[in-house]
């Protein structure tokens, strides 16, 4: 039955198809607004990354949300930024050789990354203003997409807080603020990727797979660990300390693990116990995912969602990734490409849950 048809037909069915049709494409216009926020954030984690890995991250020592935008535009203002920065650690104790021209070289790549922040609110915010205007989100939507907003101005606040432990004594920001700032990242976009999903694939208050659902769950859960733990290896710069695998140097657990006291210090402090700790995790994960695919066989046909395969496969890509990284010295490349295989791994495992939630009255999932 075409449209035209549907028109001319007066009964009530008719309009409520139409008026289903519009609102199913209004959902799928703001999905696809929210799926590239989300995009723009994946960005600029990565970004975030190698500007941790090339030690640019405290080149800027300011915070300016407003004025910061515009970078130097001429040599006086960057004989100005460069005196700013001659004023703090990192240049005093590790950067006394650098000129003007090698910190401009640092400097941009701190910048981009202020700039992708910047740009995520502009792009979240103005098209939210107008999707709401014209009616386009739904009513349950607004105060969630609101408090998004709200925590995504704090991230950027917690990166500043993050930075300004780098300025002070240490030319090295805080581990445990380096994880607060990356979680928050990942909370955010995990929270747009939900609400996108949400908005294109129905979900329905029905039976599940329980057999796979919670598993699910707690995958996501131990990946998301996973990432903090990774953000503290960064931190602490644990992962250029034993560069062999799959023993540490020789050893499964390395001397001197617990060489700080108090003891319970080396779990969070201790380069070398962070790296392990990082190393278990990965290898609980990776069984975890083999048992999760196991479970997943023994279902009836039709009932385990194609996502089971995305997570293996992402699973795979994440371990073959952690490996090559870790023997090769944690190059920048490597570095970067890890931290993108586990939010590709994360997101496999989320969309796992999300199709779990959708399933139909059968069983069925896609």
């Amino acid at each position: 039955m075409s449209d035209d048809v549907l028109i001319q037909t007066p009964e009530g069915p008719a309009t409520d198809i139409r008026a289903k049709a519009e609102r199913a494409a209004m959902d799928r216009r703001v999905a696809t607004w929210l799926f590239v926020v989300a995009g723009m954030i994946f960005l600029m984690v990565l970004v975030g990354g190698a500007t941790r890995l090339t030690g640019s991250g405290l080149s800027i020592v300011e915070w300016r949300p407003v004025t910061g935008v515009l970078p130097p535009l001429n040599e006086a203002q960057w004989a100005e930024e460069f005196a700013k920065y001659q004023q703090h650690p990192e240049f005093q104790y590790v950067n006394k050789w650098m000129s003007v021209h090698d910190f401009k070289q640092i400097f941009w790549l701190e910048y981009i990354h202020r700039l992708i922040g910047r740009l995520i609110g502009f792009v979240f915010f103005i098209p939210f203003i107008w999707f709401w205007w014209r009616g386009y989100l739904r009513k349950n939507l607004i105060v969630p997409l609101a408090g998004i907003f709200i925590l995504g101005g704090l991230q950027g606040a917690m990166g500043w807080f993050m930075v300004m432990s780098g300025l002070v004594d240490e030319p090295a920001v805080s581990h445990f603020r380096l994880a607060a700032h990356l979680g928050l990242a990942v909370i955010l976009y995990l929270s747009i990727l939900w609400t996108g999903w949400g908005l294109i694939s129905p979900r329905y208050e029905l039976p599940r797979p329980a057999r796979l659902y919670k598993p699910a769950v707690v995958l996501t859960c131990l990946i998301f660990a996973q990432i903090l733990l990774g953000a503290l290896v960064a931190g602490l710069d644990a992962g250029y300390i034993h560069n062999t695998w799959p023993s540490m140097d020789g050893h499964f657990i390395p001397p001197g693990v617990w060489a700080m006291s108090p003891g319970w210090l080396n779990l969070v402090d201790n380069g070398s116990l962070v790296q392990f700790e990082h190393r278990t995790m990965a290898y609980i994960i990776t069984a975890f995912v083999f048992w999760l695919i196991y479970r997943a066989a023994g279902l009836r046909r039709g009932r385990a969602p194609r996502a089971v395969h995305y997570v293996f496969l992402a699973c795979l890509l994440q371990v073959g990734l952690g490996i090559l990284t870790v023997i090769s010295g944690t190059p920048v490349i490597l570095g970067v490409l890890h931290q993108a295989g586990a939010i590709l791994f994360l997101t496999c495992a989320l969309y796992l849950v999300h199709r779990l939630k959708a399933a139909d009255r059968t069983g069925a999932l896609a």
